[in-house]
């Protein structure tokens, strides 16, 4: 509970001073969950709760609730005229009570609307805000954030296990009960760790109405979702995995938002949160409104919110979604539909502004935060500082990658060599921003099958495939991300409505699929020539990319010390050649690390000698050669012995 030490000094007394109001106007108020919202605090040593809004065309704004019968007469909110703020104090509110704020506008029926700044909600399809106060949780995750201060993500690995909270595991079967964020995370912490994952990224938590968006359409940007518990229950979430040595990412939606009714869109009676155009402000695929981006006190809300996650959850790092439909002003546009910028071109330059905002104020108040771009163009300079002409992100999902990769990996091994640049084109930009290599949610949604009913061949095949595709991912630069379910070989399309195949588990070779995923976690956070210098040129070097007819891939993955490398090789069909010629740079012993056709993972058992010595004959540019056995559809790492 705060205890009021700003008031102004006329007869109005409230948690907002001058200052506030200032940079609440200016949009740069990096903090505005401290002062908009509903807070429980001590004025004049009687306990209630200060509630605020921006509702600049309201002719009154009352707040009711719980407090007062519901009675849109007790409770009216004092005005600041100078940016239509609305402010008052109610000595009978309590955190845990609801509330909603009643706008009345000139010519207009008085209409009710959630809180923008709410910091709980009802468990939809309930819609009231609850009070909550912030204050109230006990971290114990302080060795965590003092670390994170100096995490120095471009150099470590990031291995990504993506999840939607309500369909990972039914923890009450046979009921329609939500599983809580508590039992969530005692059981879902556990499971990541024994995956050897680093991060967990969560599908939106925000509140949002409709179940099926995944999060995806927000109402409560300020609020984790009730569906899954309190705003503490989530806290507990975060915290524990932070005391597990896990990270959290938050998918994050500042593109669009819902029309419902109680949301922000034309929150009084005006467009307010969203353009009153059209052409700039609704997303006609999507049935949504798209924020105001040049309005600055719609930049401080989202800003603020970015930070909020971050600054009271504790959370380490939010992926931003649709990033490509905010920089287009013409995306999914035909002519006439769209607005050009003032210099006649498409670039939205409001958002492009915002993002580099949100960004370096991010990573500014929070070192070692990850900020990642879902940018699905080829838009220059995502992971680039914004004081150099980027938009100032950390990370970027590598869509074109995943794309070519899952598009090879379709095709029967005997046509995959005349499509053998899919796999080569990447090491061509591989460099240019800071990659993350994902295969999520969207892959397994809308009738697009699962990855392992992507792959090719029968089903011995189909799981050799998908082995070899997280071998081929694991040890390509760039950071990693895979959906629940993949680790498990899941045959059926992910629904949101159940669980995973959990009684996969049974059979062995879903076994291996999932101690496959598990080894190449373990190995790639073991190994720095697989993390260290994973965004330059000097971490990756082609043994042989042009072996097309035989569609294999072999390549060295560099640690900043030269002298620690690993062998890479690829096979991407059935065939298993013997005494295979490989090229490495020195006379050594090279011993066998990983083998995606380990009988261990449900392969064939075609496996080296643990170890292989070098021969001094020339091979593919380099002085030294081994021989190999080349296990099909399998990928081969191996190291010198020093």
């Amino acid at each position: 509970m705060n205890d009021f030490s700003n008031a102004r000094t006329n007869d109005h007394k409230g948690l907002i001073g001058e200052r506030d109001l200032y940079l609440l106007g200016e949009g740069t108020h990096w903090r505005p969950y401290h002062v908009l919202g509903a807070h429980p605090y001590v004025l004049d040593g009687v306990e209630g709760v200060n509630f605020a809004v921006w509702a600049p065309n309201a002719k009154e704004v009352s707040v009711i609730g719980d407090f007062n019968g519901w009675d849109p007469k007790a409770n009216y909110l004092w005005h600041f005229p100078e940016n239509g703020i609305w402010e008052g104090f109610v000595p009978e509110a309590r955190a845990g009570m609801l509330y909603k704020f009643l706008i009345h506008v000139e010519g207009m029926e008085p209409f009710e609307k959630c809180d923008p700044y709410a910091f709980e909600f009802e468990c939809p399809p309930k819609t009231a805000c609850r009070i909550f106060d912030q204050n109230a949780y006990e971290w114990h995750d302080s060795e965590w954030l003092e670390q994170k201060k100096d995490f120095k993500w471009q150099h470590r690995p990031i291995s990504i296990y993506e999840v939607h909270l309500g369909s990972w595991q039914n923890a009450h079967p046979g009921t329609d009960q939500w599983p809580n964020y508590r039992e969530i995370a005692d059981r879902l912490i556990p499971y990541v760790k024994k995956m050897n994952f680093t991060h967990i990224e969560l599908l939106p938590v925000c509140e949002h109405p409709f179940t099926g968006s995944w999060g995806y359409q927000i109402t409560g940007y300020y609020a984790p979702t009730a569906r899954y518990g309190s705003p503490d229950d989530f806290k507990y979430f975060v915290d524990l995995c932070h005391q597990n040595g896990i990270g959290v990412l938050l998918d994050w939606v500042p593109a669009h938002f819902p029309k419902d009714e109680k949301g922000l869109g034309r929150f009084d009676g005006t467009a307010l949160y969203e353009h009153a155009d059209p052409r700039q402000g609704e997303h006609a695929d999507w049935g949504t409104y798209i924020f105001n981006y040049g309005r600055n006190e719609v930049r401080n809300f989202l800003v603020g919110n970015a930070v909020y996650w971050v600054d009271l959850f504790h959370v380490d790092g939010i992926r931003v979604d649709a990033v490509a439909s905010m920089l287009y002003l013409d995306y999914s546009r035909e002519e006439g539909q769209w607005i050009p910028n003032k210099y006649g071109g498409r670039e939205n330059l409001e958002a492009i502004d915002f993002l580099r905002e949100m960004n370096e104020r991010v990573q500014t108040l929070f070192p070692g935060t990850l900020t990642v771009a879902e940018e699905s163009t080829a838009w220059p300079g995502v992971t680039m500082p914004g004081y150099a002409g980027g938009l100032g992100f950390c990370l970027k999902w590598n869509m074109g990658w995943m794309h070519d990769t899952l598009s090879y990996m379709q095709n029967d091994p005997i046509y995959r060599k005349y499509h053998h640049d899919q796999l080569t084109f990447s090491l061509l930009y591989a460099f240019n921003e800071n990659f993350v290599l994902p295969f999520s949610h969207d892959e397994v949604v809308h009738c697009k099958g699962s990855l392992i009913g992507k792959m090719a061949g029968d089903s011995w095949q189909k799981r050799a495939n998908l082995r070899l595709l997280y071998a081929y991912q694991w040890t390509h630069p760039g950071k990693k991300l895979l959906f629940m379910g993949g680790e498990l070989g899941q045959w059926s399309e992910w629904k949101d409505a159940g669980e995973l195949d959990w009684d996969l588990l049974q059979y062995e070779e879903h076994q291996g699929i999932q101690r496959c995923v598990a080894d190449l976690c373990k190995l790639y956070s073991e190994e720095p020539a697989l993390y260290e210098l994973e965004f330059k040129q000097e971490g990756f070097q082609w043994i042989d990319c042009s072996n097309r007819d035989a569609s294999t891939l072999s390549y060295l993955r560099r640690a900043k010390d030269p002298n620690n490398y690993l062998v890479v090789v690829c096979n991407f069909t059935p065939n298993t050649p013997h005494n295979f010629w490989v090229g490495v740079p020195e006379d050594a012993e090279y011993r066998e690390v990983f083998n995606s056709d380990s009988c261990y993972y449900g392969g064939s058992g075609q496996i080296s000698n643990q170890s292989v010595f070098s021969q001094p004959v020339p091979c593919q540019g380099f002085a030294h050669h081994i021989e190999i056995t080349l296990p099909p559809l399998g990928v081969v790492v191996l190291k010198p012995v020093k």
